[in-house]
This record gives structure tokens, sequence and C-alpha cells, in this order.
């Protein structure tokens, strides 16, 4: 006798989606076969990139930064820490080659000097929009393929597979970066 599957809803819906909106009931099979699909797809999706980055002299983990800073300027090194979810050390060296090579810029904030801003040069918006681009007509030509529901379908399941972390930095929720800086800089009570 076979197991009935367990019905598959995300965690936490990202915003517009209700996590209620019927049970969709899948064999493991269907699960694993989505799973090796999204890793083949970023990989094949992410080789794309790589005259470009030879080109530049980058690496992967220099797109991640030049992504998340492009797509948030003036993001501060803790927020880009908490969104690529990577150590101080690891970043350091990224942010270091990135800036050595003329592509990021660090500047203090405004209000706190001990913050440090992070924006792409111009030559930075050109390695991005190079990276953008070598990928775009590849995401384009799928979402064609694919048509409109499907990709409103696609951009709902990646969306329920994002942790509430990624939730907010991607919907822009400043309230909870701000939370955290104002943490980070209060002093703690003596006891």
């Amino acid at each position: 006798m076979t197991a009935r599957p367990a019905p598959v809803t995300p965690k936490s819906a990202p915003p517009g989606l209700d996590p209620g909106a019927g049970h969709l009931f899948l064999r493991e099979e269907q699960i694993r076969q989505a799973q090796q699909l999204l890793m083949f797809a970023w990989q094949d999706l992410s080789d794309r990139s790589e005259p470009v980055l030879e080109h530049y002299g980058l690496g992967r983990a220099h797109q991640r930064v030049l992504l998340v800073v492009g797509r948030s300027p003036g993001l501060t090194v803790g927020d880009l820490l908490t969104a690529l979810r990577i150590t101080k050390q690891s970043l350091g060296r990224v942010l270091g080659d990135l800036q050595s090579r003329g592509l990021i810029d660090q500047k203090p904030g405004k209000q706190d000097r001990r913050q440090r801003l992070l924006t792409l040069t111009p030559l930075g918006v050109e390695a991005e929009q190079a990276l953008f681009d070598c990928q775009r007509e590849k995401l384009v030509e799928a979402y064609r393929a694919a048509g409109v529901a499907a990709v409103e379908g696609f951009r709902r399941v990646l969306g329920g597979l994002l942790e509430p972390q990624s939730q907010a930095f991607l919907s822009g929720d400043t309230a909870s970066r701000a939370g955290r800086l104002s943490e980070r800089a209060s002093p703690k009570p003596s006891t």
C-alpha cells in the first residue's frame, strides 16, 4: 500500500499570497525533480555569466555582491552580510577586491559615521549590467515559452521558497534593518 503524500504549502506565504489557497499533493519524486531542476537551472544560468566574470577577473561571489548592491544602492555592509548570509571575513575579501578593482565605493553613513554604505562605481554599474544582460535573454526566452500564467506561478513558487529574512530584504523592509542597526548601537544594560 502506497502512503498518501502530505500536502505541500509554504511555511509563510510571500506578500499577496494566501497560504491556504488549496492544497497541492505532490509525490516525493516530483519534489526531488523540482529540487534538481532548480539546481541545474541556476547552474546553467550562472554559467552564462562566466565570460563576463572572466573579462573583469571576478568570481561568482563578486557577482552576488554586485547584484545586491546594484539593486540596493546605499546598502550597509551589515545589511549585505545579512542578505548574502556569509561571514564577515568572506565578505571582506570580496569587497576589498571589488574596491581595489574600482567597482564598489564605500562611504560612511550620514547619521552614523560608523556605518559603511555601499554603491557601485560607474565601472561597477557597467559590470553589473553586463552580468545582467548575459542572463536576461535566457530568462526572457524561458518566460516567453512558459507564458504569462506560468511566469506568475514561477514567481509565487520562488517567493514561497524564501525565508522571512529574504522576504524582508526583497520587500525593502527598512524598518527591520533600522531595528537591527539600533540594537547594535544601543549599549548593553549593566547588571
